[in-house]
């Protein structure tokens, strides 16, 4: 049973890791969005705002290290995995911050809840964007 398990485990861990920290993610920007809109009463989009930017410096090191196992051998490498990361994370922040509009101005639903919503679709989003485009591995890479 534990041989399947690990066999499993090993199969998937790319995205069991990433759904891990996925998770890790979405409850930093959860907290930083209920500080600065619950408990400091600032604006709730600019309370977003900083949650997309906690969450983005939280998830690339995580997503880096963990996940992805990227390995950079120069600066030049280690940045273009940060500048990817951040401008396809700010493309799904736009989103997070549009639909936010959308459900707590149109559809008057609570930030917090809002905010909960907002986070499943993003996370599927901001995996395709990692996966594919910004921790690329040639095949055999990290088995």
């Amino acid at each position: 049973m534990i041989r399947k398990v690990r066999s499993l485990y090993l199969k998937y861990r790319e995205v069991i890791d990433y759904l891990f920290f996925g998770v890790l993610t979405t409850f930093v920007n959860i907290v930083i969005f209920f500080i600065f809109d619950t408990l400091l009463q600032t604006p709730y989009l600019f309370a977003n705002g900083l949650s997309i930017i906690g969450a983005i410096l939280f998830a690339f090191f995580t997503n880096k290290k963990y996940v992805f196992k990227s390995e950079t051998v120069s600066k030049r490498e280690a940045f273009r995995e940060f500048y990817l990361f951040v401008g396809f994370r700010l493309t799904s922040g736009i989103f997070d911050m549009l639909s936010m509009y959308i459900l707590v101005d149109f559809l008057t639903i609570d930030t917090n809840v809002s905010k909960i919503i907002t986070q499943f679709i993003v996370v599927v989003v901001n995996y395709v964007f990692s996966k594919v485009f910004i921790f690329k591995q040639e095949e055999g890479e990290n088995d």
